[in-house]
């Protein structure tokens, strides 16, 4: 009797384990999706760009001479006024000294220049001189003074140039270029280095002219980066007041964060200006899959297996998805690992 109810049991749980799904839905229940969602979203003009640095420049030296210090390489931060290279000074140096010593000559010159003058006033009014004596004693008395003065500009020119031997950074930012060795020869004008200040980055794209009013109205825009796979709201729009009579086209700007990190100049970038808003399909960026020419996603069906369809997208896109025109309907599921949900398909034919 015992034996016919365990034969019975077994024979239950056989014919409940031939009711289980196929081997692909453990699979497909554990694949994340989302659902295709009709929702009002920014309309946007899209406009390729590149990053910019606000604050860039290349540091030049301004005097001849050998270089005998670097204290800065490629990509190491910089504050404002940190001395990032030195030129050897000792012929400034000496050129200070000797325009030292022509102001001192001077300055005797003008002190026995002034006590020439003032005795000669002296004995013009006790009439032991004439009024032409005295003219001259003026005349050299403010040749001396003029001289003076051209000595003193002089020297300061000199300490001004030695100064120049010393080269520091305009502004805090990072080292993007060096072009010197250490012990190279420096001449008026050679680059030194290039740097540029992280914390103010920009945009630059070209748009149609047209957009023009439609961009200033709404005042918004969102930077895409693909290399760092990142969306970016702009701070500011900044529409250059000129276009191109040419391609009817016009500059734009978009301030970007300050605290924006990974991002450096001449990054390739992607400008979506907002121009209104409206209801569109979307569907998650994740979920799209690209092969060849066929653009796809996969359908989660009512049993949880992934299934393959291609779509037609539109140009309506932000961070979260991209528009669908046709091929997916609002709550259909969609699987957000496509790689995962290609496995799952492969595994269940």
């Amino acid at each position: 009797m015992q034996r016919a109810a365990a034969f019975v049991a077994l024979a239950l749980l056989a014919a409940c384990g031939g009711d289980r799904p196929a081997a692909v839905a453990p699979a497909a229940l554990a694949l994340r999706s989302a659902p295709v969602e009709l929702r009002d979203v920014e309309l946007s003009a899209s406009a390729e760009a590149v990053v910019e640095a606000v604050n860039q420049s290349t540091v030049s030296s301004q005097i001849a001479g050998r270089i005998v210090d670097i204290r800065f390489d490629v990509g190491d931060r910089v504050k404002k006024g940190d001395v990032i290279a030195r030129i050897d000074e000792r012929a400034a140096s000496q050129v200070v000294a000797a325009s030292e010593a022509q102001v001192r000559s001077a300055e005797a010159t003008l002190t026995n220049a002034r006590a020439q003058y003032e005795r000669s006033r002296a004995l013009l009014a006790q009439k032991f001189i004439s009024q032409a004596a005295l003219d001259k004693s003026e005349a050299d008395f403010r040749a001396a003074e003029s001289q003076m003065k051209a000595m003193l500009a002089g020297a300061g020119q000199a300490a001004t140039e030695r100064s120049f031997a010393t080269i520091v950074a305009p502004y805090g930012g990072v080292v993007s270029a060096r072009f010197v060795q250490l012990g190279e020869m420096a001449s008026p004008g050679k680059p030194i280095m290039t740097g540029f200040d992280p914390s103010s980055l920009r945009v630059t794209a070209t748009v149609a002219s047209s957009l023009v009013p439609a961009i200033q109205a709404s005042g918004k825009a969102l930077v895409e980066i693909p290399s760092a796979q990142r969306w970016v709201e702009g701070k500011s729009i900044t529409v250059v007041p000129s276009a191109d009579p040419r391609t009817h086209s016009t500059e734009v700007r978009i301030d970007l964060p300050a605290d924006i990190t990974g991002v450096f100049p001449g990054v390739f970038a992607r400008a979506h200006f907002v121009t209104g808003r409206a209801a569109r399909l979307m569907v998650p960026r994740d979920a799209v899959v690209h092969r060849g020419e066929l653009t796809a996603v996969y359908v989660l069906g009512d049993a949880g297996a992934p299934q393959l369809r291609q779509l037609r997208l539109g140009t309506v896109a932000d961070e979260r998805g991209i528009e669908v025109l046709a091929g997916l309907k609002p709550g259909e599921r969609v699987a957000l690992d496509p790689v995962k949900a290609g496995m799952a398909t492969a595994g269940a034919s």
